[in-house]
C-alpha cells in the first residue's frame, strides 16, 4: 500500500458478494487525463464495471452538450450523468419513474432535472456584483470559442459545447483573495455559491452542488432496485469534495494543481498516480481484492443486480 493513503476500513454489514454497487466519478484531472482528456488507463475497469452492471456516473463541471460525445466515448450513455457540478442531472430511461418523469425529449430518451437557478439569474446577478463591489473576473460566456479553446486545451466544438450552460457560470478570478471572500458573502446572500474547479471558479444555486445531487442520484437507484448500493466516488479537485462526503468509499486522485482536497469520511484512499492512471488504482484498491463478485463477472458467470 503506498504510504500517502489514508484509511480507516469499513466492512459493509452486507455480503459485498450480493450488494449492488455504484460508482460516481469526476472526469477531468481523474477519469479524463488533464491535457489530452485520454481515458485509456481505465478502460479495463471501465469494461470491468460495465460487464458486472456497475454503474459509473461521470459527476462533472462539463455542460450536458460537452457530455453526449463523452458519454458515447466512454460507453456510459445507459447511466445517468450529472453535469454543472451539480445543476444539471441527466436520467437514461432506466432510471426514471413512470409517475415522477416525463418522457425525454431528446435523442436519446434522456429525462433532464435542474435542482438549481437558471442560467439567466446567475448571469443577471454576477453583473450586479461585478459593478456594485468593482470586483474583476471574467464569465465564460464572455470569452470567445479561441480563447476558451486556449485555456481548456478543447477544440471549437467542445470549446462552443463548454459555453452552453444551464445551471452554473465557470469564471476567471482576477482580483485579490479578500475580494473573493466579499464576494462569495454577495452571492450567498442570492442564494448561489462559488466552487474552484481545476481551472475555473464555478457560480451556481445553493442546492446544486455535486454532492447533493449524488445523494439524490443514490436514492433513486435505492427506490428502483429496492435496495441501497455501495457507492464509490472519486475524485481530485476541491469542487469534488461533497461528492465524495456522499459516498460510502472515496478515492482522492493526485492532481495535476497544488488544492487541497479534504473531504470529511474515514473510508478515503488518496492514489499515488495522477489522472486515469490514478483512477484505476483507486478502483482496484477498493474493489479488485478478494471479491466473489468480481471474480464471478470475470468468469462470466451472470450478476443479478
Amino acid at each position: 500500500m503506498p504510504e500517502s493513503a489514508r484509511l480507516t476500513a469499513s466492512i459493509p454489514s452486507v455480503d459485498p458478494a450480493l450488494q449492488p454497487r455504484l460508482v460516481v466519478t469526476d472526469l477531468d484531472g481523474s477519469l479524463l487525463d488533464h491535457h489530452s482528456y485520454d481515458f485509456s488507463p481505465a478502460a479495463p475497469w471501465l469494461a470491468r464495471l460495465k460487464q458486472m452492471g456497475v454503474p459509473v456516473i461521470p459527476v462533472t463541471s462539463k455542460t450536458r452538450a460537452e457530455l453526449i460525445p463523452l458519454r458515447e466515448a466512454l460507453g456510459l450513455t445507459a447511466t445517468p450523468f450529472i453535469a454543472e457540478n451539480g445543476a444539471v442531472i441527466g436520467l437514461p430511461p432506466g432510471w426514471c419513474h413512470a409517475r415522477l418523469d416525463r418522457p425525454g425529449s431528446g435523442r436519446d430518451g434522456v429525462v433532464i432535472k435542474h435542482p438549481g437557478v437558471d442560467i439567466g439569474f446567475i448571469r443577471a446577478r454576477l453583473k450586479v456584483w461585478r459593478e456594485r463591489l468593482d470586483i474583476r473576473f471574467t464569465r465564460m460566456g464572455e470569452m470567445s470559442v479561441p480563447e476558451v479553446m486556449e485555456l481548456t486545451g478543447l477544440d471549437a466544438v467542445r470549446a462552443r459545447d463548454a459555453r452552453q450552460r444551464e445551471g452554473s457560470e465557470p469564471l476567471l478570478w482576477e482580483d485579490t483573495a479578500a475580494a473573493l471572500e466579499t464576494f462569495r458573502a454577495a452571492l450567498e446572500g442570492d442564494g448561489l455559491e462559488l466552487t474552484q474547479g481545476g481551472r475555473f471558479w464555478h457560480v451556481m444555486g445553493r442546492s446544486a452542488d455535486k454532492g447533493t445531487a449524488v445523494e439524490w442520484l443514490i436514492k433513486r437507484f435505492t427506490a428502483l432496485r429496492g435496495r441501497a448500493p455501495l457507492s464509490l466516488g472519486l475524485g481530485d479537485g476541491p469542487n469534488d469534495i461533497t461528492m465524495l462526503e456522499a459516498v460510502d468509499q472515496a478515492v482522492v486522485i493526485r492532481g495535476c494543481h497544488d488544492l487541497a482536497v479534504e473531504p470529511r469520511i474515514t473510508s478515503l484512499y488518496r492514489t499515488e498516480a495522477t489522472g486515469p492512471t490514478g483512477w484505476a488504482e483507486g478502483v482496484d484498491y477498493w474493489w479488485g481484492r478478494d471479491d466473489r463478485r468480481l471474480a464471478a463477472a470475470e468468469k462470466g458467470d451472470a450478476i443479478v443486480l
